[in-house]
């Protein structure tokens, strides 16, 4: 259509976000599916959280705050940062988001002009390079392999790196791996961005609490000081907190850049909801005993997942550092045929030919930018994982 800007032109919707309609769309109409697409805790976000929530609209919190955050989420922030991190901020270093997808959307579009690079390691959380490309970034994706761990290496970001690059995208542990970067392999990175000052490094630290193993998380900023004034760190209570639709994400970095991404949200989305925020002070501020009770609850499950899918002909899958994703590849049933004949051609193929086979919806790999590989999100109970694995399974068999 005329009227709709050419910028949309070079984007496309949210691969993970259709597969879950996909599921959502089926099951009503009384398709017996078992979604694992959603990227999104099954736990309810804990009382204390949703009291805290309620005692704020009691209290007539349900005002405009400011465009970069309550004064009190922001400390809560700078607290959090101290205490976890080790890295110290102060209140108008901080900007609150519409999750840590808009923090991320406004930071691109406060910085990114037509043409600058976005280096986004490959596999990659899928609204990186499309926000990039809405502001006329070019994401230069760096393929890192399965046999990498799905890791970046110093090596080939020194290659990636441009006179162009304006920033590096670092997730880790990752969406859709689950790869994280221990503090080795996130100190031979630095080491690299410390020879090229013209590259900001922005940090997502979504899944920083679910780790396993005695997996020790790190983020960029703590592991290298001297990239602290141009490093932008990124976290948020989606994941760890079980608080996906409260939709609060928050960051950290230089007054410059923080000033530029609250002056973008105080003429679009103005401000978080209060009440999101009062709850996300709290999950912050209070108890954290249930964090590493629900990590472990992931990590049965993840194990679970790991070992029923390496069972399957055809399949192979990697034991993940962290998140709650796992990416296996299905390289051994390309070129196979259904059981009503159709070719499996692509990772695409495979995912398709498996929801209408057996109801279980996953997330094709090149919607990641690795393929062939699905991701599953083991974010669900131990029940529906085990039935789904099991019709995987089945599916893989049927294959010839």
């Amino acid at each position: 259509m005329p009227f709709i800007a050419d910028r949309l032109s070079a984007i496309k919707p949210s691969p993970t976000i259709a597969v879950s309609q996909k599921a959502a769309e089926l099951k009503a109409q009384g398709v017996d599916v078992i979604g694992l697409g959603a990227g999104e805790p099954d736990f309810d976000t804990p009382d204390h959280i949703k009291a805290a929530a309620k005692a704020a609209m009691d209290r007539g919190e349900t005002k405009y705050t400011a465009p970069a955050g309550t004064p009190a989420l922001r400390k809560a922030i700078c607290d959090k940062f101290k205490r976890e991190n080790g890295l110290t901020y102060t209140p108008d270093q901080v900007t609150v988001g519409v999750g840590g997808k808009g923090v991320i959307f406004n930071a691109f579009m406060a910085t990114i002009n037509p043409g600058d690079e976005v280096i986004v390691p490959a596999p990659y959380w899928v609204s990186y390079p499309d926000i990039a490309l809405m502001f006329g970034g070019k994401p230069v994706f760096v393929p890192c392999p399965e046999e990498a761990g799905f890791k970046l290496s110093a090596k080939d970001l020194d290659a990636a790196i441009s006179p162009k690059t304006k920033w590096l995208v670092l997730n880790s542990p990752s969406n859709p791996t689950g790869a994280a970067y221990s503090w080795d392999e996130m100190k031979a990175l630095t080491d690299v961005l410390l020879k090229h000052p013209h590259v900001w490094i922005m940090s997502d630290d979504m899944y920083e609490h679910l780790v396993y193993d005695g997996f020790k998380f790190c983020t960029p900023a703590q592991v290298e000081p001297k990239l602290y004034d141009r490093t932008l760190t990124m976290n948020g209570v989606s994941k760890a907190y079980a608080m996906t639709g409260w939709r609060v994400g928050y960051a950290a970095g230089p007054i410059a850049l923080i000033k530029a991404i609250n002056m973008i949200q105080s003429q679009s989305v103005t401000h978080t909801a209060s009440i999101s925020q009062a709850a996300a002070v709290e999950a912050l501020n209070g108890t954290q005993d249930f964090i590493p009770k629900n990590a472990e609850i992931f990590k049965a499950r993840r194990d679970l997942v790991v070992r029923l899918l390496n069972e399957c002909p055809g399949l192979t899958c990697k034991t993940p550092e962290g998140a709650f994703y796992v990416y296996p590849s299905c390289a051994g049933v390309i070129g196979k045929k259904t059981a009503d004949g159709k070719v499996i051609a692509s990772d695409s193929d495979f995912v398709s030919a498996l929801l209408e086979a057996q109801g279980v919806a996953v997330v094709q790999g090149a919607a990641f930018g690795l393929e062939p590989y699905f991701r599953i999100s083991y974010a669900t109970s131990t029940e529906a994982l085990t039935k789904a694995c099991a019709r995987i399974k089945a599916f893989c068999e049927s294959l010839s």
